[in-house]
This record gives C-alpha cells, structure tokens and sequence, in this order.
C-alpha cells in the first residue's frame, strides 16, 4: 500500500488545489509534509463560498461561522475579537470595535492583526473618550446619554480596504464613521485617520473601484475620493433618480464594472423590516448614463453587507443559485433593538424575484446582531 506522507508536493499541490477553505485545514493536519505544502503553498485557492460570521459563543472567546457551502456552523477561538462588534469586512480581513470603542483589523483565520488609531469624533456634541455629553436625535425625545454598548455600533458604519494587506502593505483602509458616515482613511504608519472633507449629507456605501474610493451618497450621488492636494469629495457619474426610497444602497466592483444597488424592503405591522425588492444599476461613468440589470448571465451570485460586496461564479458551487443576491439582516443600532433576531436575511432571485433561505434552521443559530459576509483568506 502506498505511503501518502510520502506523495511529490506537485501531487500534493494539485489536490489541495481543489480543497474547500474548511478542507484545507482537514489536509493540513495529515502530516507533516502536507502540513507544509498547505502551508507555504503557491498554487491558486479553489474558489471559495464567502462564509457567514455571526455572534460569540456564549461565555467563551469563541466566534461562530457558518459554511454557505456546506451548510454547517463552527465555532473557531479567536481572542482578540473577544466581546467586538464586527463593523465591516474586506479580503478575507475583519474590522472590529470592542467596548472600549478601539477598533483593530485581523485576519481571523491566520490572527495576524493591525491596531487601529483612535477614531475621530463620532459628532461635535459626542466625546467618545469619554461618553458624557448629551447628543439630541431625531429617532428618541429629548436629549440622550450614550453609552459605550451604544457607541460600539454605531461609530463606524463600515469600513473597507483598497489590498490585501498580505499582498500590498501599503493598502488604505476606509470607513463611513459619525452622525453622517462621513468618510475617513487611514495607512499604514499614519498616526490617526484622515476625514475628507465636501459632504453633503449622509454616506451609505463605499468601494474601492478602479484605484479610486467611491462613495454613495443615501440619495444616489456618486462621489469619487480625491486625495490632492487634500482629500475631498468630487461628485462623478450620472443623475441617478428613482421613484422610490431605498432602505439600503450598495456598491460593488463586478468583473470590472461598477454597480449600485438599491435595497428596498417594507415594515410590517409588528415592526419588522423585511426586505422586498433589489434593482440593480450600472453607473456609466465616461457617457454619463446608467443601465438596469436584470440578471447576471447565468454565471454569478452576489453577497451583499457591511462586507465588500462580494461576487462569484455561481456555476463553481451546485449549492449557489445562479443571478442570487444574498443578503444579511441590516445592522441593528440602538434605535433598532434586537427583540427580532436575524429576521431579514435570505437570496433574492433576480429573474423570478423570490426571495428564500439559503441555510438550514437546525445547523445556522440565529444571531442577535447583524451576521457579515466574509471570504476565507488563510494564505
């Protein structure tokens, strides 16, 4: 009988290559040889399924996931995302904010880590250092005390990188933050995030497009990020009008074009927000015009969150339903409380406009908060 341990590496190399990300660690833990070739392998991943974080094990250090692909729940220990909030998610990398409103970036499959700077002043009237002073809103009557559970989620709204940070060190990352999502960056070395200044009104998305930011404003406005001679926002693209209001906009660099996509949902009796509708729209930046989609060839599914939106070939994945997008329950905030669950989360089929679930109740726990797609990265 053959020895495995003792397989070439260029054997080994093409059956990793075919591994799911979950697989991959399964391999690894053959022996040693394989173990290294898993290791400090330089062969193409197989496509991967974005993976579904959700809430802590309770009283542990514990972080649970949910497979898309396999339809399965783990539980993998990562301490330093012990009591985070996870605020936004980006080539394989997570953006998390613990109690203490102390953000950092982390790899949470290999835990290599970045400390982030504090974050600049959630308003004029907020102190995040220390929490104490009264800000009125629109949303409760009367003035209104922030607490620090409070702050945690909703200082950054998202926040999102340019690279991989194992393959460019030099990457930006960029986050909505404040009463307004006002967009701010931060790199490598920088002592604290830079704000770019010209807003006009609230942000509801941003993307990393073409070597530039975008960033969306809640009506539709498309604005490009320039950074000389400081950075500023530059209103771009065509007038985007729709007749109705979106609950949720999102931008996404598909296959090397830009698309926005609006969100529309509707507010049933007891409270819930359910989601009812997506249109999808191509930005034509250079003729200044925009075009509706009405599915994506057959070939591709989308996943859409606090994530960067993330695309894949649906014809890699028998489980994947072809001109899917999937979507994950909005972030609660504390005028949302969490008395619902995961209560808005599902596919939404563009051609037929069904929507349905895409996990199995016995093996996906319902999280509190909002779950965040993310796309397995352990190289």
């Amino acid at each position: 009988m053959a020895d495995w341990s003792d397989l070439t590496n260029d054997v080994l190399e093409y059956i990793a290559r075919l591994l799911s990300f979950s697989d991959h660690y399964l391999f690894s833990a053959v022996c040693r040889n394989w173990r290294s070739v898993s290791k400090w392998r330089w062969y193409p991943p197989a496509p991967q399924l974005p993976w579904l974080v959700l809430d802590e094990e309770s009283d542990t250090s514990k972080r649970k996931f949910y497979s898309l692909s396999e339809d399965k729940h783990y539980s993998i220990d990562i301490p330093e995302l012990h009591g985070c909030y996870i605020c936004g998610s980006s080539h394989g990398w997570l953006f998390a904010v613990d109690i203490k409103i102390t953000g950092i970036l982390i790899n949470p499959f290999t835990r290599e880590c970045y400390e982030l700077p504090p974050f600049p002043a959630y308003g004029k009237n907020v102190d995040v250092t220390t929490l104490t002073e009264k800000v009125p809103s629109d949303y409760i009557e009367g003035p209104r005390d922030y607490t620090f559970e409070e702050m945690q989620l909703k200082i950054v709204f998202k926040a999102i990188l340019s690279h991989d940070p194992k393959k460019k060190s030099d990457f930006t990352a960029m986050i909505l933050f404040g009463e307004f999502n006002t967009p701010a960056f931060w790199r490598p070395g920088d002592l604290g995030w830079t704000v770019v200044v010209g807003q006009e009104g609230s942000m509801s998305d941003v993307v990393y497009f073409k070597g530039n930011f975008y960033v969306l404003s809640w009506m539709n406005v498309l604005r490009v990020v320039d950074f000389e001679p400081e950075p500023k926002l530059r209103e771009v693209g065509p007038e985007i009008r729709v007749w109705y209001h979106s609950y949720q906009n999102y931008l996404m660099d598909f296959n090397g074009e830009l698309l926005l996509i609006n969100r529309l949902c509707e507010t049933e009796e007891n409270g819930q927000t359910i989601t009812v509708d997506f249109d999808v729209i191509e930005p034509d930046l250079e003729n200044n015009r925009i075009w509706y989609w009405y599915d994506f060839d057959d070939l591709y599914a989308i996943f859409l969150g606090r994530n960067s939106s993330i695309f894949v070939h649906s014809n890699d994945f028998s489980m994947c339903k072809k001109n899917g997008i999937y979507f994950t329950h909005l972030t609660e905030t504390i005028f949302s409380p969490a008395e619902f669950g995961c209560h808005d989360l599902g596919v939404y089929d563009m051609k037929d406009e069904s929507i349905s679930k895409f996990f199995s109740l016995e093996v996906f726990p319902p999280p509190v908060g909002s779950p965040i797609w993310l796309t397995p990265n352990p190289l």
